[in-house]
Formats: structure tokens, sequence, C-alpha cells
């Protein structure tokens, strides 16, 4: 039986890769920091503490040699090397970088979204051709691109499929973008504002097809750059009525014909002036992917899972780095404002 490594094998996109690789026959290891595990694995999955910072503890879990690494929470060029180090004692790696790494022709990227001017042009789909931002330690996309050059270019033979997914949904999300729909829903609000004419597409991406993903380049090592995206790019208005669908509720859509206004009513986790949009067919020219869920199918363990953390607490408590990101995502005062404005 073939050994794997899952850091971060307990998180959102880790327990779905666990499940897809002991299906697939692997004898898994999954290590987090805490070394906890999931209730729905059974007594073969081996889940262990790791601490990402200590290159000896990596080691340790490595041990004298598995077949593979799958790498979900690198995010630098340390975390790099790292891995490549230990080219010795693993087979292949496969590891989860970010679409935020593109860049387009002028040389923009998501780190200049909020500059004059500085929203990425980006060609419809992106393939994984596309120009990245320049390697660094400044900001997420840069380090996540020093994570990628260090493993595509190293030295030691390791063979490594990086993947990169948009915008991650999913069960446990610690940025659960379908929490813009469904809190409103559970609200009683029956209308909503979208920037962009609720036009907006951020490249979604299930849990379950980059579990896929990863399966299968497990099955396949090599050195390769893919993305890791669902079949279709929703808009955020397609999200919102496929999420109402689900909850069985019916909402109206004011639709903005430019961005957020008064700087939140509008303003939604796909709100972006531009397509985002992936290229999926490297994937399946490569690997044979085919996605095992669509977006609309994906989302009732979502509302579900969303719909129960809502009881236990409020959304910034339990969703602390959406409430950072998006603070006044909840403006319902200033949203009702500008209808009776509009009204008026």
């Amino acid at each position: 039986m073939k050994r794997a490594v899952v850091i971060g094998g307990n998180g959102q996109i880790g327990r779905p890769v666990v499940d897809a690789l002991v299906r697939d026959g692997w004898e898994v290891t999954a290590a987090t920091r805490s070394g906890g595990r999931s209730a729905a694995w059974d007594a073969g999955v081996r889940a262990v503490p790791l601490d990402r910072a200590d290159d000896a503890a990596l080691g340790a879990v490595v041990g004298d040699g598995c077949d593979l690494v799958v790498d979900l929470v690198g995010y630098d060029a340390v975390h790099a090397r790292q891995l490549t180090a230990l080219a010795g004692r693993i087979g292949s790696a496969v590891v989860i970088s970010t679409v935020a790494v593109y860049a387009d022709d002028a040389g923009r990227g998501f780190d200049t979204m909020d500059e004059p001017d500085g929203c990425p042009d980006f060609p419809v789909p992106i393939p994984e051709t596309q120009p990245t931002v320049r390697p660094g330690d400044a900001t997420y996309a840069t380090r996540k691109s020093a994570l990628e050059r260090e493993l595509l270019t190293n030295e030691a033979g390791l063979p490594v499929t990086v993947l990169r997914p948009g915008a991650v949904h999913g069960p446990d999300s610690p940025l659960p973008r379908e929490l813009y729909f469904v809190k409103r829903n559970l609200d009683g609000r029956r209308a909503r504002v979208l920037a962009f004419r609720g036009e907006s597409r951020f490249h979604t991406a299930s849990v379950h097809n980059i579990a896929e993903l990863v399966r299968l380049a497990a099955a396949r090592p090599g050195t390769r750059v893919l993305n890791a995206c669902d079949p279709q790019a929703p808009t955020s208005e397609e999200i919102g009525a496929a999420i109402d669908a689900v909850m069985g509720v019916k909402t109206r859509t004011t639709r903005l014909d430019g961005p957020p206004r008064e700087g939140s009513v509008g303003l939604n986790p796909w709100a972006v002036p531009r397509p985002v949009v992936c290229d999926m067919s490297a994937a399946e020219r490569e690997l044979g992917y085919r996605p095992v869920v669509s977006y609309e199918d994906s989302l009732p363990e979502t509302v579900e899972w969303l719909t129960a953390e809502l009881r236990a607490g409020s959304w910034d408590e339990r969703f602390p780095l959406l409430a950072g990101a998006y603070p006044e995502l909840f403006a319902y005062a200033a949203e009702d404002a500008l209808s009776g404005a509009e009204k008026a």
C-alpha cells in the first residue's frame, strides 16, 4: 500500500483530500498543528501533530520515506525548500497555490485591485501559461508565487504538481463566501444589491473537485502547474439564485452598474469588475480530470453547515477571518437607505 502524508489534513480541503486518497487505496497520515482528526475517518487514517516551522518535525512525519506529500498549507519559499530538502524520501508532492498569483499583461494582479486602474484584465479563460506576479514576501500572492517558483524549478528532482484553485468553497471554511447569501436569507432579507450588475465572475473551486485533482495527480507524478476550479464559473447573481433555491426562498436583486456605493452597498465576496475565469483544459488533458460535483450540487452541505454555525454564534465570532476581510458585509441600513432614495 502506498503511503501519503497530508499537511493540513484536518482542514477544509484536507478532509476531502484524505477521504479521496483513502478511497483510492492510500495509507494516509494527516498532519495538523493540533493533531486533530475528523470523526468520519476510520482507524486506518493516522493523525499526528505537526509544527510546520520545525524542519525536524516535518522530517519525522515523513519518516524513512513516503510515496506522496500533499501540502495544503505551504505559503512561501521557505515551505517549498522544506519539501525539496526531503526529496530523497518523497516520491512526489502535490501543493496548493492560488489563482491570486496571476498577473495580466500589464503586470496588474490581485494586489493592485484597489489602485487607480489597478484591476487586472485577464484573458477568459486564464491558462496556466499566463504570467504570474513577481515572487516575494510582501503579500499573499507574492509569497505563493515564491512557493511555486521554488517548487517548479527545484534541482532536487522532486516531482511537484502545483494546483491553483479560485474561490474555494465547502464546509469548514474559515472564509465562507456563501455566508453572504445564506445569512441574508436567514435574516429574512428578500432584497439584495449587487455591484457590477451581479455579473462578477470569480471562478469557484469545490473542495471535492480539488480533492479529485489531488487524487489524480498522486497517481500520475510529474512537475506541472494546473488550475483547480469547478466546471463552470457562475456569476455572483447566479450564486445567489442557486443558494436561494437550496433554501427555498425568492429574492429581488438590485443591480448596480458599477462598484459598490457608500463603500459597502453592493459589495460581496465575488465582486470583481472583470472576470477571473480559469481554463481547466490542461487538467483534463494531463490527468483525465472530470469534476465530481457542480457548484449547484455542492451547495446543500455548505448551506446546512453555515446555518448550523450561525445558530451557534454571531457571524463575526464564528468567522473572524471573513469579518476582518469584509467588516461591512451586512450593511442592511445602508442598503435600505439606498433603496429608499432610488424609489423616491
